[in-house]
């Protein structure tokens, strides 16, 4: 190892590389953290839930001083039509109880802080600095070619959390192109409003918080989704599209998050607030067969740029977390055997199959070229199922057996008997 070398180079402040760079640095590396943004978490972008297990398994109790917002207490979800919502909901006092399940975060904030708790661990923060390409000798990784004036960094490992471009790995040859389809567009705002406003709204006590997930009309029946969350003085709103179907629609996410903001039920919980903040970003939503390798001689890939997002769950922060606590713990390994070999680090691979992470992903592998071969779950159903609820809740002279009869009447004329039991047949098939 050359004399000026680091134990680890990480590229990327966010959750995965942040991770990875605080155990590597608790454990006595000598870390660089490499940041393009001014500092950690300005140009990094999530819905806003971050899931407690994944981030206390990397620091304990840490809901305790870290800036979250609030702590998640009701999940639901909307089928939305034009004019209406079907709800499906789940609150409970449990998840109101220390220990939390799930916290809503800022990014600014949030990341901000846990890079801070990495560099009070003895990682050095390098913000404002592009990582250009990978250096290679005989082979294998040994650092990072940075915009920098003499800004060569070299290591024993580098760890890329770069984000879902990758750009690193795919001048390297090691990320594929992604498909349109493969990735989401999504655009998030955040609207203040006052923290009482929120929650007489929203039906919440002191810190409490709901996580409201939206689909069918916000998305014009594509595949994709929209969200709600409550933060402490402000909301989360956004809504992504898989690419292809924007480019197909000749729309943009700004099209889509302002027809969702003007929907009758949505536009009462946002009413009065101001826009504070704006930000778009790519979200991977190809699953298991988007997963790049995940490992070379000298590298390891961990989070967004290795593709670990469960679309089908939400899930992607306590992936990422987890993608760079294990990428850690496999580096300390390697540096006990004295080999930063591929054959070493695919234990990362190994530990990631053994984890949550890749048995999700395998779970639902095939998830993902379903809804974009059925976009009438996110257009006819949620239509139907509105309708349905309307028809069986209007109190009127209809006998009941009248309401089922019309209400079947209009489901097998838009969408025959085999073709509304083929379809949810072949949904139960993927997902059991």
């Amino acid at each position: 190892m050359r004399e000026d070398a680091f134990d680890a180079i990480v590229v990327g402040a966010g959750p995965a590389g942040t991770a990875a760079a605080y155990l590597l640095a608790k454990s006595g590396w000598q870390v660089v953290l490499v940041e393009r943004g001014d500092y950690p978490g300005a140009k990094n972008v999530m819905g806003g839930i971050l899931y407690r297990v994944a981030m206390e398994e990397i620091i304990p109790s840490f809901w305790k001083e870290a800036p979250v917002e609030r702590h998640i207490t009701e999940q639901r979800v909307w089928l939305l039509s034009s004019d209406s919502a079907f709800s499906v909901g789940y609150k409970s006092d449990r998840l109101a109880k220390d220990p939390y399940n799930a916290f809503t975060v800022l990014r600014a904030k949030f990341d901000s802080w846990f890079a801070g708790k990495a560099e009070e661990a003895g990682a050095i923060l390098v913000p404002q600095t592009v990582a250009e390409e990978l250096i290679w000798e005989g082979g294998r990784v040994i650092g990072v070619r940075t915009g920098r004036q003499e800004g060569d960094l070299f290591a024993s490992v580098v760890i890329l959390a770069e984000g879902v471009n990758s750009l690193l790995a795919k001048k390297a040859g090691l990320h594929p192109e992604i498909l349109p389809h493969q990735v989401a567009l999504a655009v998030k705002e955040t609207i203040c409003l006052p923290k009482e406003r929120i929650e007489d709204r929203f039906n919440l006590e002191d810190g409490e918080g709901t996580a409201i997930e939206i689909v069918g009309e916000n998305t014009k029946g594509r595949v994709g989704a929209g969200f709600i969350y409550t933060n402490r003085e402000s909301l989360s709103v956004g809504v992504g599209v898989l690419l292809s179907d924007l480019v197909e629609l000749k729309l943009t996410p700004h099209d889509l998050i302002e027809a969702m903001k003007v929907h009758p039920l949505i536009r009462r919980l946002l009413e009065g607030g101001k826009t504070e903040e704006y930000a778009a970003h790519l979200v991977p939503e190809g699953g298991w067969s988007a997963i790049p390798p995940l490992f070379a001689d000298g590298l390891m890939i961990a989070g967004d740029a290795a593709m670990l997002v469960n679309s089908v769950h939400r899930e992607g922060s306590n992936m990422a977390l987890t993608s760079g606590r294990l990428a850690a713990e496999c580096a300390l390994k390697a540096k006990e055997m004295g080999d930063f070999s591929a054959k070493t680090l695919s234990r990362y691979r190994k530990a990631l199959e053994e984890s949550f992470v890749l048995q999700d992903l395998r779970r639902y592998r095939k998830v993902s070229d379903f809804f974009s071969g059925h976009n009438q779950f996110f257009s006819l159903y949620p239509e139907m199922i509105n309708e349905a609820a309307h028809e069986i809740l209007v109190v009127d002279s209809v006998p009941k057996g009248e309401k089922v009869r019309r209400i079947k009447e209009t489901i097998f004329k838009k969408r025959s008997k085999f073709q509304f039991l083929k379809d949810f047949y072949h949904f139960w098939r993927i997902i059991r």
